[in-house]
């Protein structure tokens, strides 16, 4: 092979081995744009908690806005308004159902609470608490009573507890009816409002039509599109807390 064989086959090789380098560069190039492309950077992709099926969101990124929002504030500007039976109680165990309470007695209540080892300066029970005579003798409760459809009615509305909260702007809410979306009404200065919604079970309603009881059911499916019209985020038979708890682990 003359000299100029050589030199023609050198660079030939030179040249291949440049394209082999370059395209592996390229590939490198790319797959590293495309990993980062793919990379998780909104905080309820890289929570766990909210990849279970049970789980629904209408509107993923106004959740991330107020979760995000949430977690600026921190914990000095949080109070977190829940309802109690069914919510922060479990629906059913083992697949039995729980004894529930609607309506729950504060006295009851607190007592729960207090045995629990949970009862600290920052919680505050509202409910229908029992009104004793001097023989201790139930004779009624103090105060109007408070239902399912009017929890926003004044209970704590220009209360001394809201005047404490003024600055607590950012507020997480936990109900597992539509009637707990009223909670929050007339807390001062709301900033962000995350609401989370329990959809436990079927509901039944009962009504009178011409002096004849009728009972409507309404299943779970059925109350889906309502429930993720007005929470943001719904979480049906889920009996756990797995989501607030997360979600308060990232703001405190």
């Amino acid at each position: 092979m003359d000299r100029t064989a050589v030199v023609k086959a050198g660079a030939m090789a030179s040249a291949t081995v440049c394209a082999l380098f370059g395209g592996v560069v390229l590939a490198q190039y790319i797959f590293t744009k495309k990993q980062r492309a793919g990379k998780k950077t909104k905080i309820i992709e890289m929570m766990p908690e909210f990849e279970k099926s049970t789980i629904h969101i209408r509107d993923p990124e106004r959740v991330e806005q107020i979760i995000c929002s949430l977690i600026k504030g921190g914990a000095t500007k949080l109070q977190i308004i829940t309802d109690f039976d069914m919510t922060l109680s479990r629906f059913a165990v083992n697949g039995k159902r729980c004894p529930t309470c609607h309506t729950g007695l504060g006295d009851v209540l607190e007592e729960i609470i207090k045995q629990a080892g949970v009862y600290h300066p920052n919680v505050k029970v509202v409910s229908n608490f029992m009104d004793f005579d001097d023989n201790g003798v139930l004779k009624g409760f103090k105060g109007e009573l408070i239902h399912v459809y009017n929890k926003h009615d004044g209970a704590l509305r220009n209360t001394e507890y809201f005047k404490q909260l003024k600055d607590n702007g950012n507020i997480i809410l936990l109900g597992d009816s539509l009637g707990d979306l009223n909670m929050a009404d007339g807390v001062p200065n709301v900033e962000n409002i995350l609401k989370i919604g329990f959809l436990n079970d079927k509901v039944i309603f009962f009504m009178a039509l011409q002096g004849v009881m009728l009972m409507h059911i309404i299943n779970v499916e059925e109350l889906l599109e309502k429930y993720m019209d007005s929470y943001d985020i719904v979480l049906m038979r889920d009996e756990t807390l797995e989501v607030p708890n997360s979600i308060l682990q990232k703001i405190l």
